[in-house]
């Protein structure tokens, strides 16, 4: 098993952790310097030579400094070995550590979480956080993650590519592994961790806005794609219901108004998700998005026909689009841009 720390501006406590696992396990270990200050570099220079050091010049965020370690450790390391990823502010707890890595090596296909369950005293704006988080992941997947945010986390050396190719660099880059696994099929198991936050979390560099923006951006990016083809959508519905209407030649005139807005807005939501959302543009993508879109449209044409019975129109359509519009996100996710469980 090898342990990766990223490490930016650390202190005394990161030199305890490595001490600790040093003493109770034969662990290989790579600390990253994310480009530290100058009066740090003695803590790095106390940890070599018995734990490999990599330095970035600059500060590349946390999510950089983790594939610099897995770049490093796929070159240096077989593909069966192990990988575990430890927070340098000692919060990870070494009998932790351990058993996340033992549930690794019984479950080498999965990738494990060292998973806190927020009991006693933390920090309002991690156990708030980390709730939202929760839930948001889990109605965008339909996975339950009870803790997305951990940085303790265990797999296969063999899954390195994966995590090399994953987009981020920062904080949101650990809840895009999750996101990125869901998606592949790739198991997640957690094992319960100690919930440990030293002096309020108060050497925490997560900032709340910017890092938690880049956090939920992809999940958000998917609800504004969204949100625009229901909106051209519901306008072309409008627009074309009354002028088909006095077309002789069209005998369903509100039939024909959705299924010509649905086209429109289908293509212009399949090409936001796929190109900027999930960034899976294939044959076998929008043919499988069609065949939703198919079955959505039916289900949509048929609530709509019903509601505008008693509903005006654009009441009818807003109450359609709300009740349908979870039902198409799940199946997005876990259905049209979803791959098999994969390696790389």
């Amino acid at each position: 098993m090898i342990v990766v720390i990223p490490a930016y501006q650390p202190d005394e406590k990161l030199l305890q952790t490595v001490a600790e696992l040093r003493q109770k396990t034969a662990y290989p270990i790579v600390v990253v310097d994310d480009g530290s200050a100058p009066d740090r570099q003695p803590i790095f220079d106390r940890l070599e030579p018995d734990v490999t050091v990599l330095h970035h010049e600059v500060n590349r965020g946390k999510g950089a400094a983790m594939k610099t370690a897995f770049a490093y450790i796929q070159e240096h390391f077989p593909a069966d070995e192990g990988i575990v990823t430890v927070d340098a502010d000692g919060q990870h707890l070494v009998p932790d550590i351990v058993r996340v890595s033992e549930d690794w090596a019984a479950h080498p296909d999965a990738l494990v979480l060292g998973s806190r369950r927020f009991t006693g005293k933390v920090p309002f704006k991690s156990r708030a956080g980390n709730a939202i988080t929760r839930q948001v992941f889990r109605a965008s997947t339909g996975v339950k993650v009870f803790d997305t945010q951990t940085g303790l986390r265990a797999f296969a050396v063999s899954r390195v590519p994966m995590m090399l190719a994953m987009h981020g660099d920062r904080y949101e880059y650990e809840i895009n592994v999750l996101l990125y696994a869901t998606r592949h099929r790739v198991p997640i198991r957690e094992v319960t961790i100690e919930t440990v936050y030293i002096e309020d979390n108060a050497s925490s560099h997560f900032h709340p806005v910017r890092d938690a923006w880049r956090i939920y951006k992809m999940i958000l990016m998917f609800v504004a794609s969204s949100l625009i083809a229901a909106l051209v959508d519901y306008v072309l519905v409008l627009l074309l219901e009354p002028l088909f209407s006095h077309i002789p030649a069209i005998a369903a005139p509100l039939l024909a108004a959705t299924a010509v807005a649905r086209v429109a807005s289908s293509l212009c939501n399949y090409f936001i998700n796929g190109k900027l959302v999930f960034e899976e543009c294939s044959k076998r993508s929008i043919l499988r998005y069609y065949l939703l879109v198919v079955a959505i449209y039916a289900v949509n044409y048929l609530l709509l026909l019903a509601l505008n019975m008693i509903l005006p129109l654009w009441l009818a359509k807003i109450i359609v689009e709300i009740v349908l519009y979870p039902v198409s996100f799940y199946m997005q996710r876990r259905f049209v841009f979803a791959k098999g469980e994969t390696n790389a």
